[in-house]
């Protein structure tokens, strides 16, 4: 089955939803979703956005911090735009209905996490993503010109040169997104869905890694897509672990927001010793990369299982009343974080890296752009100031939508060019499901032990020794069987896990998120510039 539209938009976050109801006001858009539409990273996002909203803060102090904690290699240009036009993308947000907390005078209560010299963090409560994604699910659902579609899956893009190897006709060979493949997961079809401007929106990878704080959707989906067609594919090395994700043998995947240390809530070891202090003069407010290594470490130290994350010095109204959301996750497990400590892993949290793009949000395939964090904008560098995420997906889907203003009408009065349906091949359904779940286990095994928050070069070229191997069989099973979701999501990160070492591999010092035993400093002669490569080779 075929769907047109004007835009294409592949991801429910904030980035895919933002971007939807802006580019609805002049086109029509479909928007497909891997699971139910508020199912999302965004939904998840418990901190806030960054922004400069408080009378003692600037615009300089907010720049400084973010190319600070990037390590040189944030891009100065993007992380001016960005902060610059946090303020009006939030009052955006306000002017459609999202509530955030307010302080004294009616004044929004704005919050201080690591890295940041100053209190710019608006939030609702522990749940702002919760708010966001609500608001914006709410005025897509509502909105005459957005389709959407659930639990439908990308599976490839289409472009030019694809169908010109699959010898259909086409206009020129000139590389452009058409659209895309899009597994309809409850069905088994796989739908075409034909548009004049494709964005990704599909999020972060941290499945790839064993413990993470992500949910299950994200599987590196649109940076294997993008990679496959020839994008270009931005510092993978830099992933981000979160230092405190609750450690509970029946708790899966839950955060729990570097907020808590920015409202004093302090690590400390299993005799209650704080132990910060050692590694960073910020202490328990320095940036997640130091403090993931600190707590790893630690936890190499003693042999134990995790730190713990105290804030049951503060009043326990307090801790109820900003953290609500937490306290009841953690009472669920037999935890009362206002009179005692919550015991906490790092665990993979965020990519910094991802598709290139411009200042528009454009990669280097015509039509086709990405925002979010799938994509790479330069904002972040080696790694990324907290609560500036849920930031550069608003600025930067705004951004996307007014490079797709200016150029919708001119694409669409040129001729189309046909997009065939999905073609199986003779592929058959297997019976062989545990190759798939075997597979994908070994990988986020490896990714987690070699890969991790510490390397080395011995344990990332076994790394890049199994993964070149799996994805050999992986090649070999994708065009013998029927594809289902699964096969689609362990294709999808066997490609990310391979870029993310090949990058690892080639950045000979440490810096940011990657630290490697064997190159412990940073290098400015030789690696003060982006990781990037395409289908084609390195840039």
């Amino acid at each position: 089955m075929e769907h047109t539209s004007d835009i294409l938009v592949i991801g429910s976050g904030l980035a895919g939803l933002g971007y939807a109801l802006k580019v609805a006001e002049f086109g029509r858009v479909n928007l497909v979703t891997k699971k139910g539409l508020t199912e999302t990273s965004t939904s998840k996002a418990q901190g806030g956005i960054a922004a400069v909203l408080g009378p003692d803060d600037r615009f300089e102090y907010h720049i400084k911090d973010t190319l600070t904690t990037g390590e040189g290699l944030s891009h100065p240009d993007i992380v001016e735009l960005v902060v610059r036009q946090g303020p009006a993308r939030i009052r955006e947000l306000i002017d459609m209905g999202a509530h955030f907390d307010l302080g004294k005078d009616n004044g929004y209560d704005l919050g201080r996490e690591g890295g940041h010299s100053h209190r710019r963090v608006i939030h609702a409560q522990d749940m702002t993503g919760t708010e966001v994604e609500r608001i914006l699910a709410e005025k897509v659902l509502a909105h005459p010109n957005i389709r959407v579609f659930e639990n439908h899956m990308g599976v490839d893009l289409i472009t030019r040169q694809r169908l010109v190897r699959r010898g259909a006709v086409v206009a020129d060979a000139e590389e452009s997104c058409l659209g895309a493949y899009v597994l309809n997961t409850l069905t088994g079809e796989v739908d075409t869905f034909a548009a004049a401007i494709t964005l990704l929106a599909t999020g972060g990878v941290g499945k790839v890694y064993l413990y993470t704080s992500n949910p299950d959707i994200a599987t590196g989906d649109g940076i294997a897509m993008a990679y496959r067609v020839g994008a270009g594919i931005g510092n993978m090395e830099f992933v981000q672990f979160h230092p405190t994700c609750l450690y509970h043998v029946a708790a899966k995947n839950f955060l729990i927001s570097e907020a808590l240390r920015g409202e004093g809530a302090i690590l400390i070891d299993g005799a209650g010793r704080a132990f910060m202090e050692k590694y960073h003069p910020l202490k328990d407010l320095a940036p997640r990369d130091t403090v993931a290594r600190a707590i790893d470490l630690e936890m190499k130290k003693s042999g134990a299982d995790c730190v713990y994350l105290d804030i049951s010095h503060k009043p326990a109204d307090f801790v109820k009343g900003r953290f609500p959301n937490i306290y009841q996750e953690c009472l669920k497990y037999g935890i009362d974080m206002a009179q005692e400590p919550i015991p906490v892993v790092p665990a993979a949290h965020y990519m910094c890296g991802g598709v290139v793009t411009d200042v528009w949000g454009r990669t280097n395939i015509s039509n086709l752009f990405a925002v979010g964090e799938v994509s790479m904008t330069g904002l972040h560098g080696a790694n990324r100031l907290a609560s500036n995420s849920l930031l550069e997906a608003l600025v930067f889907s705004h951004q996307a939508a007014q490079a797709a203003k200016e150029t919708l009408a001119d694409l669409l009065a040129r001729p189309g060019s046909p997009v065939p349906e999905w073609n199986p091949f003779g592929a058959t359904d297997s019976e062989e499901a545990v190759v798939v779940s075997h597979n994908w286990d070994e990988i986020r095994r490896f990714m987690w032990n070699y890969v991790g928050i510490v390397r080395t070069d011995r344990r990332l070229l076994r790394a890049q020794h199994r993964i070149d191997l799996i994805q050999q069989e992986i090649q070999e099973y994708y065009w013998n069987f029927i594809i289902t979701s699964d096969l689609l999501e362990l294709r999808n990160i066997a490609t990310v896990a391979d870029l993310i070492i090949r990058m690892a591999l080639r950045r000979k010092e440490s810096r940011g998120l990657h630290y490697n035993l064997d190159y412990p400093r940073v290098d400015d002669e030789n690696f003060h510039q982006d990781t990037v490569i395409s289908s084609e080779g390195w840039h």
